[in-house]
């Protein structure tokens, strides 16, 4: 593991620090960089939520989320001592910042620290929680803020948001969260790409025939069901986490890792994506719902009957065919599809390479298979070349496909961060590299904002599937039309 650098006494603020993202996601998070050391002095983490709980109420509830969350043997009694003395809790209504004494007292023990105020909370919530640290003079030259997705639910609305935050922090000091960009595997992206000659000369129309983009779910939407009966998957997956995956895979070399330069590149990805319109929309897109079926061997109910037995237009599953407006990738498709309640928790980015230009191996005989390089987001992070090789022995020449295997897993043989670990370090360190600057979210919300309004101006119906499928049969027609396959064959 590349050396872990400690980071500077810092106040962490976790707006909505009683939630399920705090308690699932953030605290074991931060326990774990507690736990190997990256945290300096009496760096503090400081939930601030609206219910009238002690401090100690609260700590018995972040041991019982920690206990739930971690690994086995991941949880230590010394270590949760020393993390303990870090936690702390105010009561602080988000929408009411006039009632925030608590909050401005504590962080007035420690007026020149670093300051970090992450809003686990409801997008509403994001203007008014920054106007009210404004207000409150809670803003200093270090301070940060992180909004987590989604930013808004169209692009007036994020836009609304952007300026509201906009008008109290800089946007160098503004942290916009897309957690895949966390991933080991995402991040792997650049040093595959552009750490290594051999694939440059290939990463484009000559030699790609298509990427696939998959970021399947077996779950279905649990507590969520009444925000995600509003937002749907388009809005909720495929605006931030996949357009980022696509935008990583799809740009051209930056000048350099810093920030901006990065975030560049994305921004020209974002802008020539050809708008999916009326014309278009019904053949280059695909709209699902689940209905009762068998995950991993459980029943599981539709997505109707999880609403009470209401009619729901909402999508659970999208699958769309997109192509890009430029040099490097002119009639190059990227299918993406992401689901809801699908066969397995699979998510994977597939650069199929063309095939050779002549074969000297008669197809119906050796069944030569065209390269594929196979990026593995999860459950088992890492990178997968598909090649073709003769089979050993003397029998004759047989050729087969066969793998140069990447697991990160087994090549380091050590825990790494998750995701979440990364970004919270990113943050704490003010190195906004890995986050999604105003422009892209607004230029991905106006992509999506077009192909919602083509739904609706030609009524495209949501198609049905067996939950524990892999969605519906129009997602596999939108490849077959084409001559390809979702890889894994399904």
């Amino acid at each position: 593991m590349a050396k872990l650098i400690p980071v500077d006494e810092f106040d962490l603020v976790i707006f909505g620090g009683t939630g399920d993202l705090a308690m699932r996601k953030l605290l074991p998070a931060l326990y774990h960089r507690d736990r190997d050391g990256q945290f300096t002095g009496d760096s503090r983490i400081i939930a601030a939520s609206r219910r009238d709980i002690t401090r100690d109420e609260y700590l018995g509830r972040v041991e019982t989320a920690l206990k739930n969350s971690l690994k086995e043997g991941e949880f230590e009694d010394s270590q949760w001592t020393a993390f303990r003395d870090r936690v702390h809790y105010v009561q602080a209504d988000a929408g009411n910042p006039e009632a925030w004494s608590g909050l401005s007292s504590m962080l007035g023990e420690h007026p020149g620290r670093d300051r970090v105020a992450y809003l686990a909370t409801a997008p509403s919530l994001f203007g008014p929680i920054a106007r009210g640290l404004k207000q409150n003079g809670l803003v200093t030259a270090t301070s940060r803020i992180v909004l987590e997705k989604p930013v808004g639910q169209d692009e007036a609305s994020a836009r609304e948001i952007n300026n509201a935050v906009g008008h109290c922090f800089a946007e160098d000091r503004i942290f916009r969260i897309d957690h895949y960009l966390g991933k080991e595997t995402v991040q792997n992206l650049l040093a595959l790409r552009f750490g290594n000659s051999l694939f440059e000369p290939l990463w484009r129309l000559n030699a790609v025939d298509h990427v696939q983009i998959t970021v399947a779910e077996d779950l279905g939407v649990g507590g969520r069901i009444e925000f995600y009966d509003r937002i749907g998957a388009l809005r909720d997956m495929v605006q931030n986490h996949m357009l980022q995956l696509l935008c990583l895979v799809a740009m051209e070399p930056p000048a350099s890792l810093h920030h901006d330069a990065v975030r560049d590149e994305k921004i020209k990805v974002l802008r020539a994506l050809r708008p999916l319109t009326e014309a278009n929309v019904k053949t280059n897109s695909v709209r699902g719902q689940y209905n009762a079926g068998t995950v991993n061997g459980e029943p599981a109910v539709g997505f109707d009957e999880e609403l009470g037995d209401a009619k729901s237009t909402t999508e659970t599953f999208v699958a769309l065919k997109v192509e890009i407006d430029n040099w490097r990738w002119s009639n190059v498709p990227f299918y993406l599809r992401t689901g809801k309640r699908l066969k397995d928790k699979h998510s994977e980015i597939v650069v199929q390479f063309k095939d050779v230009p002549h074969s000297i191996f008669p197809q119906q005989k050796y069944g030569v298979q065209p390269n594929r390089l196979t990026i593995r987001l999860q459950p088992d992070e890492g990178v997968r070349l598909s090649l073709m090789a003769k089979e050993p022995g003397p029998g004759g020449f047989d050729l087969q496909p066969v793998s140069l295997n990447l697991s990160f897993e087994e090549t380091f043989g050590l825990r790494y961060p998750d995701a979440y670990e990364r970004l919270l370090m990113e943050v704490l360190r003010g190195n906004p590299a890995l986050f999604m600057r105003r422009d892209e979210v607004e230029s991905a919300w106006k992509w999506i904002d077009t192909i919602i309004a083509s739904w609706e101006a030609t009524e495209q119906t949501v198609e049905t599937y067996v939950a524990g499928s892999w969605g519906p049969t129009a997602s596999s027609l939108l490849m077959d039309r084409d001559g390809r396959a979702w890889r894994p064959d399904n």
